[in-house]
């Protein structure tokens, strides 16, 4: 499972760092960037609750 990022509709509120900080780091103005690709095994749900909690849909998954 791959968590995508567009990076064009991030708004840099932080929610998906907040709720996946393992697989989302946030740069200085506090837009995303993902640092885990593919998402390991045992993140696959925390990637599913933060793509849900973007207000933006900036977050998806692929499988």
């Amino acid at each position: 499972m791959k968590l995508l990022l567009d990076s064009t509709l991030c708004q840099g509120y932080g929610l998906c760092q907040e709720h996946a900080p393992e697989l989302v780091e946030l740069d200085e103005w506090g837009y995303a960037a993902i640092i885990a690709v593919p998402v390991p095994d045992s993140h696959e749900e925390a990637a599913r609750h933060c793509a849900a909690v973007c207000p933006n849909s900036a977050l998806r998954l692929e499988k």
